[in-house]
C-alpha cells in the first residue's frame, strides 16, 4: 500500500489513527494527515491515495460531503469512515456513497488492523488484475493508432475492456521524443516502445504537474482534451502534429490548439523550393566533390525554414526518408555497420530530441561519408600520379634523379609525393630507386663486358666507390665478385 489519508479535525484522534496505521503490520510509504474535507479534496485532486479513513462531523467540509465529492473524481480511494454513535444514520448514506468500511469511536487497534488487512489484500489483488490487463491492452492500444481504420465491433470490445483502465475520465495526450522517460503509475498511462516517439495519457490537472518536472525540456505536443477509447486515435495525432512544431520550432512544450504563425504565401512558395526533386538530388550529388561549402549550406537553408514552419512536415519527412536510401545504395560500399545503424536511427526522424539534435546527427554521418568519398577520389588521383612518377624512374633513373625533381615531373606537393608513393609502392622513393639501380648493374654484369666503372654511370652513379658500396650493401658481394659468380653458374 503506497498511500493513506487520514481526515479528522480532532488532533488526538487523528495521530492516534495514524499510530495505529503504522502498527497495523500493513507496510505503507506516505500516511498524510488533514483536519477537514476541502483540505482531504486538495490532496485527493492533486495525488493518488489508496485508503482514506474520513471522520463524518467536520468544519468546512464535513465527511458525507467529502465523499460525494470523491465520486466525481477519476482516481477514487478505498474510504472508511468514522463515526460516533450518534452519526450512524449519517454512515448509512455515506455506504450508500461507496464508503467500504465503517468503523465506531473511539476507534480500536483490532479493527483498523483489520481493515488494513483486508484492504491490502484486495488492493494487491486488484493492482496485479489491473496490470496484467494493461499489458494486454497496450497491445490493443497500439493497434488503434497503428491501423488506418478501426471496425466499429473492435472499437466497442476495446472500450468494454479498457476504458475505465486507460480512459477513466477525460484525458490529454502527450507525446514526446524516445528520451522521455518516467517511472510507471497508476494516474498516468506511459507507452515507451512506439516507433518514433513515446507518449503518455493523463488528465489535464495531472498535466501541469508533469509538465513542471518530467516534460518541460522535452519539445512535447500536447493534444486537445478528450473522453474515453473511440476518441484516443484523434487525441494521438493532435499530439504528434504539436510535437513535430515543438521538434521543428524547438520549443519544450507545443499545444495542439496553439495558433501556427502567419506567414506570407510568397515565402512559402519560396520555401517549398527546398524540398522539392531537384533539391534532393542537388544535396546528393553535392556529396564528395570539393563545395563543401555549399553542402553545409544546403541543408543549413532547410532547416532553417523548417523552423519558421514555412515547409510541410510531410514533404520534408518523404524527402528526407528518401535521401537516406539513396545515400546509402550510392555509397553502399563505404556502409559499415556503424553508419547504417546510424542511417537507421536517422530515418525514425522524431525519435530525436529536437530538430538541431537530428541536424547535427545527419551532418555529422553526411560529412563524413562526403569526406570519405573526397578521400577516395584522392586516393585514386594519387595512384595515377603515381604510377606516371614510377614509370618516369624507369625511363630516367640513370639520371641525376632525386624525389624533388620527379614531384615536380608530376605536378605534386613534395610531401604528398612521399606519403603516396611509399603507401603505393611499400618502400620510401630512395630505396625504390637504388633497387632498380641495382637490377640494372645486376643485368650489365652478366650479359656485358662493361667495366665496372661504365655501368655505375649508366645506372646513375657518378662515383665508382660509391656505386660499389652499395652494390654490396644490396646484394652482399662486389660488382667484380657478382660477375664472377654469374659467369661460373
Amino acid at each position: 500500500m503506497k498511500t493513506v489519508l487520514i481526515v479528522e479535525d480532532e488532533k488526538i484522534i487523528r495521530q492516534g489513527i495514524r499510530t495505529m496505521v503504522q502498527r497495523s503490520g500493513v507496510p505503507v510509504e506516505i500516511i498524510m494527515e488533514c483536519s477537514n474535507g476541502e483540505m482531504a479534496l486538495d490532496i485527493l485532486r492533486e495525488q493518488e491515495v489508496d485508503v482514506m479513513f474520513t471522520d463524518i462531523r467536520m468544519p468546512k467540509m464535513d465527511g458525507i460531503q467529502l465523499v460525494k465529492e470523491v465520486q466525481k473524481l477519476a482516481r477514487k480511494p478505498e474510504i472508511v469512515a468514522i463515526s460516533g454513535y450518534d452519526d450512524f444514520s449519517y454512515a448509512v448514506e455515506m455506504l450508500r456513497n461507496g464508503v467500504r468500511e465503517y468503523i465506531l469511536k473511539p476507534v480500536e487497534r483490532e479493527k483498523i488492523v483489520e481493515i488494513m488487512a483486508k484492504l491490502e489484500e484486495e488492493l494487491s489483488a486488484h493492482m496485479q488484475k489491473n496490470q496484467t490487463e494493461k499489458k494486454f491492452g497496450l497491445a490493443q492500444i497500439k493497434h488503434l493508432l497503428a491501423e488506418e481504420e478501426i471496425k466499429e465491433e473492435e472499437l466497442a470490445l476495446l472500450v468494454e475492456k479498457y476504458e475505465d483502465i486507460f480512459f477513466p475520465g477525460e484525458y490529454v495526450v502527450c507525446v514526446a521524443g524516445k528520451d522521455f522517460e518516467m517511472e510507471m503509475r497508476n494516474d498516468i498511462f506511459y507507452v515507451d516502445d512506439l516507433p518514433n516517439c513515446n507518449l503518455c495519457i493523463l488528465s489535464q490537472e495531472l498535466l501541469e504537474v508533469l509538465l513542471k518536472n518530467e516534460l518541460w525540456n522535452q519539445y512535447a505536443g500536447i493534444s486537445g482534451t478528450h473522453l474515453g477509447v473511440a476518441e484516443f486515435r484523434k487525441a494521438y495525432q493532435e499530439a504528434l502534429e504539436a510535437r513535430k512544431r515543438a521538434f521543428y520550432q524547438m520549443k519544450p512544450v507545443v499545444y495542439f490548439d496553439d495558433p501556427l504563425p502567419k506567414v506570407p504565401e510568397g515565402l512559402l512558395t519560396q520555401a517549398r523550393r527546398h524540398v522539392e526533386e531537384t533539391a534532393w538530388t542537388q544535396r546528393l550529388h553535392l556529396v564528395g566533390t570539393e563545395r563543401t561549402e555549399e553542402l553545409g549550406t544546403h541543408w543549413n537553408t532547410l532547416f532553417t525554414e523548417l523552423k519558421k514552419c514555412h515547409i510541410d512536415f510531410k514533404e520534408f519527412e518523404d524527402g528526407m526518408l528518401t535521401f537516406l536510401q539513396d545515400l546509402h545504395n550510392l555509397y553502399r560500399s563505404m556502409m559499415t555497420e556503424e553508419k547504417s545503424q546510424r542511417l537507421e536511427a536517422l530515418s525514425n526522424i522524431y525519435g530525436f530530441l529536437h530538430s538541431e539534435a537530428y541536424e547535427e546527427a545527419l551532418m555529422n554521418l553526411v560529412l563524413e561519408v562526403h569526406s570519405e568519398v573526397n578521400q577516395r577520389e584522392d586516393n585514386s588521383k594519387n595512384q595515377q600520379k603515381i604510377k606516371q612518377a614510377i614509370a618516369y624512374i624507369d625511363e630516367h633513373y640513370n639520371e641525376d634523379l632525386n624525389m624533388a625533381v620527379v614531384s615536380n615531373e608530376i605536378s605534386m606537393n613534395y610531401s604528398l609525393f612521399s606519403f603516396a608513393f611509399k603507401q603505393y609502392t611499400g618502400t620510401n622513393f630512395v630505396t625504390y630507386l637504388r633497387d632498380i639501380r641495382i637490377e640494372k648493374a645486376k643485368k650489365l654484369l652478366a650479359e656485358t663486358d662493361l667495366k665496372v666503372i661504365d655501368i655505375s654511370q649508366q645506372v646513375g652513379y657518378d662515383n665508382e666507390k660509391h656505386f660499389m658500396k652499395v652494390f654490396k650493401s644490396v646484394c652482399g658481394v662486389s660488382p667484380t665478385e657478382f660477375r664472377k659468380n654469374m659467369s661460373q653458374s
